[in-house]
């Protein structure tokens, strides 16, 4: 199979329907934005719902729309989200969330292509194009009763699999496009236009920010690239950053960040033995924060482990 960016170049070159599947963060909204911003549809309107944020009683008035005076409230007549994207995208963000009642009124709206706004029966058609995102395994959601399987096969069709950041080959292109624009958001807008260039990272920067595991993928990159940014000047360092964000004694090294990697690739490693974390603590006479150093967890696991098996040891 071709690679995820030529995947979203050709189904940016079709109209057919793209279910983006991935992390938390990996950037299912912004690879949903370039299919729409490079296809024939891009003078069009490109609509986003987080499907885990729809009420259930008012899901069909917030995807159908609703006519003045159709329940208590209705004040005004509402066009629905699906008519919003008329002549451009729908994105549904997030489906695997939603509940098995709004499943089968969104079969229904894709299968006719059409809606019908609460308190009225005439059928309104609507010319859109729809991707959807999900962080979930939708095929174990169906064998999990959580999903419906029609509606999945309506959504199946063009499958693209958007990679964790740990795993990207472009993980120094991407933390140089971040940098650069959490740079410019760091920059206060009344003052005066810069005239020198933005700071690059260092390699060392860059090593370090490679180093870790980034859990949660480009939107985490991001958040801690623009604290740096507004903290570099007051001569707080990355690795002081990474230390509060990943929760390390030290990153002093390049090879720090290689205890969170151990201790967050959980399917990869074995528990410990809470005979040897009883022991390392008597060594280190109790003190935790020592103990997990020398155990190569975080304090929190320890804690978490020590609660797990029931022992009581004094801080």
């Amino acid at each position: 199979m071709k690679s995820p960016n030529e995947m979203l170049e050709i189904a940016a070159h079709s109209a057919i329907t793209v279910l983006l599947q991935g992390e938390s963060g990996a950037g299912k909204e912004v690879a949903a934005r370039f299919i729409h911003n490079h296809s024939s549809r891009k003078a069009g309107p490109f609509v986003a719902l987080n499907c885990s944020s729809i009420p259930k009683a008012l899901a069909e008035s917030i995807l159908e729309g609703s006519t003045r005076g159709a329940f208590t409230g209705a004040t005004e007549e509402k066009v629905g989200l699906v008519r919003e994207a008329e002549g451009g995208t729908l994105f549904l963000d997030e489906i695997g969330e939603l509940p098995l009642e709004t499943q089968s009124k969104l079969l229904r709206i894709l299968q006719e292509k059409a809606v019908t706004p609460v308190g009225t029966a005439k059928s309104i058609p609507v010319n859109f194009r729809l991707i959807c995102a999900t962080n979930r395994n939708l095929k174990m959601e169906i064998a999990g009763g959580n999903f419906r399987a029609d509606l999945f096969y309506r959504i199946n069709v063009f499958p693209i699999e958007i990679p964790p950041l740990r795993t990207r080959r472009d993980f120094d292109h991407v933390a140089r496009d971040l940098w650069q624009e959490a740079h410019q958001q760091a920059t206060d807008p009344t003052h005066q236009p810069r005239n020198r260039a933005v700071p690059q990272l260092s390699a060392k920067e860059l090593e370090l920010l490679k180093a870790c595991p980034w859990p949660g993928n480009v939107r985490q990159l991001k958040n801690v690239l623009q604290r740096y940014s507004v903290l570099k000047p007051y001569d707080v360092t990355l690795s002081e950053i990474l230390t509060q964000e990943f929760s390390l004694p030290k990153l002093c090294d390049k090879n720090i960040c290689s205890l969170y990697v151990n201790d967050f690739s959980r399917k990869k490693r074995k528990a410990l033995d809470i005979t040897l974390i009883e022991d390392t603590l008597q060594t280190c006479n109790g003190n935790k924060c020592k103990a997990a150093r020398k155990l190569g967890i975080s304090r929190g696991s320890l804690c978490y482990q020590l609660q797990k098996s029931r022992v009581k040891i004094a801080s």
